[in-house]
């Protein structure tokens, strides 16, 4: 169980380079990541640590991607908190257009876009990682090669 409330949080995972897939994550609440889930999957059963191949809808119902839908229920994720997961094709226009979609579904829900570390910094505070781990994760995207 998270030990901080927070509102959910979403950002694009992969890093700006090209890639072939790239993965959008949100973070918050159980009840806010099912909710999230419910209102972008009309219908279907959310089921933890289960990849499904779900069409990605715009807030018009249109699809913009198919990808894989992986659900990661509290404490059993990287932050400690629910964590969904949207595994996409890459290409920062896609995925920045997702998370602007995905962004207005969740509003009633305080879905925000995630600070710079924030994901890290919910690890930490949950018992995920230590000051070491976090330190190194910062390390890690911060270096050029």
């Amino acid at each position: 169980m998270s030990l901080v409330k927070t509102s959910p949080i979403i950002a694009i995972a992969t890093g700006n380079g090209n890639a072939g897939v790239g993965i959008v994550r949100i973070s918050g609440g159980e009840d806010d990541v099912k909710a999230l889930f419910q209102k972008m999957f009309p219908g279907k059963e959310i089921k933890p640590r289960y990849a499904e191949l779900l069409p990605i809808r715009d807030t018009q119902g249109q699809i913009l991607d198919t990808g894989i839908v992986l659900y990661f229920r509290a404490p059993f994720s990287y932050t400690g908190e629910s964590v969904l997961e949207l595994q996409v094709h890459g290409g920062r226009v896609l995925l920045n257009w997702i998370v602007q979609e995905v962004l207005v579904l969740g509003k009633e829900f305080g879905l925000r876009q995630a600070l710079p570390g924030e994901f890290t910094e919910r690890a930490f505070l949950n018992g995920k990682i230590d000051l070491v781990q976090a330190e190194a994760v910062a390390d890690l995207i911060e270096a050029n090669s």
